[in-house]
């Protein structure tokens, strides 16, 4: 059985973090685990609360999964502190699972920075040298290069400078701009788009937790890295384009809109 991990927060309403992880993951035939970096209150229109989990708690969960069901990938999301940054960084140097995945959250869809300076700090010296490949959107792009994005080649640009830096792939998502859906894959071999027709929906809560555990799901089943990202972006589209509407802000998509079967009735 082909195994996954995330690292991420709770969000109660299911939309994202863990819980998207997990759907995503499951639907991909992939044995989801987890560990919990906080807990949100949250839901389609916001969030109220949050409450992050002790660094050695943490360390906990990811030791007990760690020395029991091995992940063959792992996706880290939305860690918001240095010391559970440091942790994470920690237990994934240890073990070295075959591949990370690193969501670099940092920037809320409305402009606010998530993160302190000194977590953004240690995200960059500790977590994201392991990676894989890491997703950042735009502004999250812009604030890991250091550069200004209003174009295609800027994105390109970005992606260079953040993947030379770090050594990994850079997957710049180009969600952020309001025409298009196209992401930019930078790796050292060059650069590949992934073009995307942009759906009208406006429930996207949970589009970057979901479009990484779909690509490290795909790295875990032993896909190649392009092939993980197009068929990511494929599910990403498939779940907007079924048009759940939930909530009374931007709702979750429908992670199970492929799911059929004596037990999908309702879907």
């Amino acid at each position: 059985m082909v195994t996954a991990l995330t690292i991420a927060g709770s969000d109660p309403s299911g939309g994202a973090g863990i819980q998207a992880d997990i759907k995503t993951m499951t639907v991909h035939g992939v044995y989801a685990m987890s560990a919990i970096t906080a807990l949100t209150a949250q839901n389609t229109t916001g969030v109220t609360g949050i409450l992050e989990v002790p660094p050695d708690f943490l360390e906990q969960q990811l030791e007990s999964i760690f020395t029991d069901i091995p992940p063959q990938a792992v996706k880290v999301g939305m860690v918001s502190s240095a010391p559970l940054i440091r942790t994470i960084a920690r237990v994934l140097a240890k073990y070295r699972p075959a591949h990370v995945v690193v969501d670099p959250v940092m920037v809320a869809t409305s402009g606010s920075r998530l993160l302190s300076e000194e977590a953004v700090s240690t995200l960059k010296a500790e977590l994201l040298p392991l990676a894989e490949i890491l997703t950042p959107n735009i502004p999250e792009a812009e604030v890991l290069s250091g550069r200004s994005i209003s174009s295609e080649q800027d994105m390109e640009a970005a992606a260079a400078a953040i993947g030379s830096v770090y050594g990994c792939a850079v997957l710049c998502k180009g969600g952020h701009q309001v025409s298009t859906a196209n992401d930019c894959l930078w790796q050292p071999s060059g650069v590949k788009w992934f073009r995307g027709r942009r759906i009208d929906n406006p429930n996207t809560h949970g589009t970057g937790c979901t479009l990484s555990s779909a690509i490290a799901s795909n790295l875990a089943k032993g896909k190649d890295l392009e092939t993980s990202v197009y068929e990511a972006k494929c599910y990403l589209s498939g779940a907007l384009g079924a048009m759940l509407d939930l909530g009374r802000g931007s709702g979750p998509m429908n992670h199970a809109f492929a799911v059929s079967g004596e037990y999908a009735d309702t879907f």
